[in-house]
């Protein structure tokens, strides 16, 4: 009789292990399920990348200087965006992108509308279509937002796979200080090579209008020249930073102290 009470405790004790088991193994995939969708699906898109870690400004080869508003202030990033003024931001109901003026003109007068001028500067293997000096049949990008090399075609369907990004986004300028620019300096904003990066077409849909506070490129490398950048052209531009847009701009400056500001030099 004790034999078998004995035999009756043990497996009693074995399925109680057992149990014990599966609860701590159904806590853990729980835990992981929510990790992922609290914050880990963030942590995997925004992978580290393999991408460059900055993108070129201007080629005085064959670019002419647009002239901004006033200079982009030279030192830190960190200091220049201390200087721009913290406010909330401007009605947007009134919008409309043709107060940036025609898109793509030939505003530095080099004879190349600009989304042709800046994909001249960011592809490296460049093509010319037949007869023509500037406008791109073909290029190699090394992409600065995902980290990844993307082959451009011209073409209605392969075309909008490299856009021409607003690292400053035109609705976000239109809500935080370009109301107050003249008709001109908004022409010139939305046209210089400062303010234009070629990107991956879905991520440049992905950003749309967002600003540092919400939309920051996947390829970690690249934000510091990115943050940067915005700074410098709100500060040519004497635009204006939202308190959340100002914090998350500092957290990235914070991995790269010495950052610099962009110039179009």
């Amino acid at each position: 009789m004790s034999t078998t009470w004995a035999a009756y405790r043990r497996a009693r004790r074995q399925s109680l292990q057992a149990w014990v088991l599966l609860i701590l193994l159904a806590a853990g995939a729980l835990g992981g399920l929510a990790w992922f969708f609290a914050a880990g699906q963030f942590a995997v898109a925004e992978s580290p990348g393999n991408g460059p870690t900055e993108a070129p400004v201007f080629d005085p080869a064959w670019m002419k200087p647009v002239e901004s508003v006033q200079p982009v202030p030279v030192g830190l990033a960190v200091d220049a965006l201390d200087a721009i003024p913290v406010k909330g931001r401007a009605a947007k109901d009134n919008y409309d992108r043709n107060e940036f003026g025609q898109a793509w003109l030939d505003v530095d007068r080099n004879g190349c509308d600009t989304r042709n001028d800046v994909l001249r500067r960011d592809l490296t293997a460049v093509e010319f279509t037949t007869g023509s000096k500037c406008r791109i049949a073909s290029g190699e990008l090394r992409e600065p937002y995902v980290g990844q090399d993307i082959h451009f075609r011209r073409g209605s369907e392969s075309s909008a796979a490299v856009q021409i990004d607003h690292v400053v986004a035109l609705g976000d300028a239109w809500q935080k200080g370009a109301q107050q620019l003249t008709a001109k300096q908004r022409q010139s904003l939305a046209n210089d090579p400062l303010n234009l990066i070629a990107v991956d077409g879905p991520a440049n849909v992905k950003k749309s209008a967002g600003d540092a506070a919400t939309w920051l490129p996947a390829n970690k490398g690249f934000r510091c020249h990115y943050v940067a950048r915005q700074i410098s052209v709100k500060a040519a531009y004497r635009l204006w930073v939202t308190q959340a847009e100002k914090d998350a701009m500092k957290r990235v400056l914070d991995s790269c102290p010495g950052q610099q500001t962009i110039t179009a030099k």
